[in-house]
């Protein structure tokens, strides 16, 4: 899964789902559903980033989003050598806005955003379902199983990359079992070495869906370097077309 901004909005898996497709593969596929939001989204986004050798980092940038034609907008506030600076996604161009040249440069979603550990890539809508499909046991069964996180009852499942351009070849996600809330996400690399975990650790509901507000990442190939997002200020009014344009970046830095 796009390992942040899948995670800035990510809403609730829908609880019931039945039939004779793979059980994995529905829930997989009520995240899609989920993540496909209908309204536009307009939110404050913080990213405290503790890394050993470089100490403490705060990025603070604001991040606009329509799913109606694959847009986002992210516009940089911090740190001071980022602000001014910006990243606009419309179909399948995708810039990088620079306020000391004042140009744009088209880039791929490898790119890092504000010198953080996110990429474009992690603001993207493609779809679970395509991207991953069930792991399996030695018996050809999919690795699913009821456990439990702390005292919270939890799905323990394992998913596997369908695609080659994915970050992480191997994911296990614990889902909470009576509100299918995502709330932990271990990630590996293909040789099997633990990457990366994740905690969703605080929500907000909007028009009745649950939005992870708190989030923190532990970089288990690097120790002691880790990142917490904390998403504020989520307005799903509607956004004017004019945000989603180089000429609105270029007067933020103005």
């Amino acid at each position: 899964m796009n390992r942040w901004f899948m995670l800035l909005l990510m809403l609730c898996l829908a609880p019931g789902i039945a039939g004779a497709e793979s059980r994995v593969m529905q829930i997989l596929g009520a995240i899609d559903t989920n993540y496909r939001i209908k309204r536009d989204i307009k939110a404050d986004v913080l990213i405290t980033q503790q890394k050993v050798d470089q100490g403490t980092k705060v990025i603070d940038m604001q991040y606009f989003r329509r799913d109606a034609d694959d847009s986002f907008l992210i516009a940089m506030r911090a740190p001071e050598n980022e602000k001014g600076n910006g990243y606009l996604r419309v179909g399948d161009n995708f810039w990088m806005y620079r306020k000391n040249t004042r140009t744009f440069q088209h880039i791929n979603r490898d790119e890092s955003i504000g010198g953080s550990d996110a990429k474009g890539g992690d603001f993207e809508t493609r779809k679970l379902t395509e991207l991953y499909g069930p792991a399996l046991d030695a018996n050809g069964k999919e690795i699913l199983r009821e456990e439990m996180l702390g005292q919270v009852p939890v799905y323990r499942l394992e998913i596997t990359a369908q695609v080659n351009d994915v970050d992480y070849p191997r994911k296990i996600y614990w889902v909470r079992r009576d509100s299918n809330l995502l709330l932990k996400e271990e990630s590996y690399s293909l040789s099997g070495t633990h990457m990366m975990t994740a905690y969703y650790l605080k929500f907000t509901t909007i028009d009745g869906r649950y939005i992870p507000v708190k989030h923190v990442y532990i970089d288990e190939f690097e120790k002691g370097n880790k990142s917490i997002v904390d998403i504020a200020n989520i307005d799903t009014a509607d956004i004017p077309d004019s945000i989603f344009t180089k000429a609105y970046l270029e007067n933020l830095s103005k």
